[in-house]
């Protein structure tokens, strides 16, 4: 059974730091590019990073980069998502998602994604 389940959320004050953590069950994650995305209350689900299976190349939104970095142990069937310098702007839930590879390289857009997690909620408040 093909299964994702990420972890690490929690509420943590502005400036903190939380490392999110996707672990992959029935299919080998090295094969496959790595996305990480977000949903905020009241608005629509947006990416925030990828992660490409061939070279390990890492991709970010504006918003987060510098602050968020994504990596993945293939050995551990596990990719992670270290978010440092939190804003209130970051609240969400985030979600881990994984696309077969039909390109060189990961992409940004959701419907290239075949398996999806249930997510986890990360809170920035005082």
């Amino acid at each position: 059974q093909v299964q994702l389940v990420e972890s690490g959320g929690g509420l943590v004050q502005p400036g903190g730091s939380l490392r999110l953590s996707c672990a992959a069950s029935g299919f080998i994650l090295g094969d496959y590019h790595i996305g990480w995305f977000r949903q905020a209350p009241g608005k629509e689900r947006e990416v925030v990073s990828c992660i490409s299976a061939s070279d390990a190349g890492t991709y970010y939104v504006e918003p987060v980069k510098g602050r968020f970095t994504i990596s993945r142990d293939n050995a551990k069937n596990m990719v992670y998502l270290q978010l440092n310098a939190l804003k209130p702007e970051d609240t969400a839930v985030y979600y881990c998602a994984a696309d077969r590879p039909r390109h060189q390289i990961c992409r940004f857009a959701e419907y290239e994604y075949d398996y999806w997690g249930q997510g986890t909620q990360v809170t920035v408040s005082s």
